[in-house]
């Protein structure tokens, strides 16, 4: 269904989240040290993050890699082709213009890589369940509620009955109200949130379609779901731990809507007259 093609570092970050901590450790390892990589023998990247080489080799292949040679050649490949970009990680309010270059570099990888991953036909079915639906329901929780809310009005505006809210007790109540004609989007990140999976299986059992938009393809939730639209994130670059950016999200409901505005031949009248009617409060 994906399209696999993608940097190294998305490649590792589809999948860290299904990773043991063994094999985190190398991933950490190779998002830190890529140049070192390259150079590196397998008992030397074991000695070096503290795990057995058979561990270094499960995380290739859990990352589409052959092997640990096939890893270090994209990473040398990719370095080729970046050498002029001349950007990185580093964040400093000491050097905010190249801070602002690596920010601006590593959010228009983000979309690109997003973009790369999307297959044609996984796209239009989508697509095409989304405008026959009765109801679109999107659900979320947390920092990626705004997503939803943004989709929810920009599938409305354009005739799509589409509702979001921002309780999850709220969003699976209505779950149980959908039917075999009708969608649920589930937005999420990780794709490890126990109430989106609960929700999403509410909604299998309605018979309602259901897709998945998330950075980690083989999530649980992702596997819940019979469509899935695989997002490419960067935030481990800057932050550990702390889960925060949401652009490649936003930009795959901008996507479906812009698909879905050029599919339905009355789009345009719905826009104008939906944006006809806020006229009066517009200065």
């Amino acid at each position: 269904m994906f399209n696999k093609e993608g940097n190294v570092l998305d490649k590792i970050f589809m999948v860290y989240e299904n990773l043991y901590e063994a094999e985190k450790k190398i991933a950490d390892y190779v998002i830190e040290n890529q140049q070192k990589v390259i150079d590196m023998t397998v008992s030397e990247l074991s000695s070096e993050s503290g795990v057995s080489e058979a561990t270094i080799i499960r995380f290739c292949k859990k990352c589409n890699f052959k092997g640990f040679h096939h890893l270090k050649m994209e990473i040398a490949k990719e370095m080729v082709t970046s050498e002029e970009k001349k950007v990185s990680n580093d964040l400093s309010t000491k050097n905010i213009g190249q801070s602002l270059q690596n920010i601006l570099a590593n959010k228009i990888e983000e979309l690109r890589q997003t973009i790369s991953m999307m297959d044609e036909n996984n796209m239009r079915e989508i697509l095409d369940i989304i405008s026959k639906a009765r109801i679109v329901q999107f659900a979320a929780l947390g920092n990626t509620i705004p997503v939803i809310l943004d989709g929810a009005y920009k599938f409305s505006q354009i005739g799509i009955p589409t509702v979001a809210n921002t309780i999850w007790e709220n969003q699976l109540a209505f779950a149980y109200t959908l039917t075999a004609e009708d969608v649920v989007i589930a937005v999420s990140n990780s794709g490890s949130s126990k109430r989106l999976i609960t929700l999403v299986e509410v909604a299998n059992e309605k018979q309602a379609k259901t897709i998945c938009i998330t950075n980690h393809e083989n999530s649980p939730l992702a596997n819940k779901c019979k469509y899935k639209i695989n997002t490419a994130t960067r935030e481990k670059l800057f932050f550990d731990e702390f889960s925060f950016t949401r652009i490649s999200a936003m930009v795959v409901v901008e996507i479906l809507f812009l698909l879905l505005v050029s599919e339905k031949g009355d789009a345009y009248n719905r826009l104008s007259e939906h944006e006809g009617s806020m006229a009066d409060d517009k200065i």
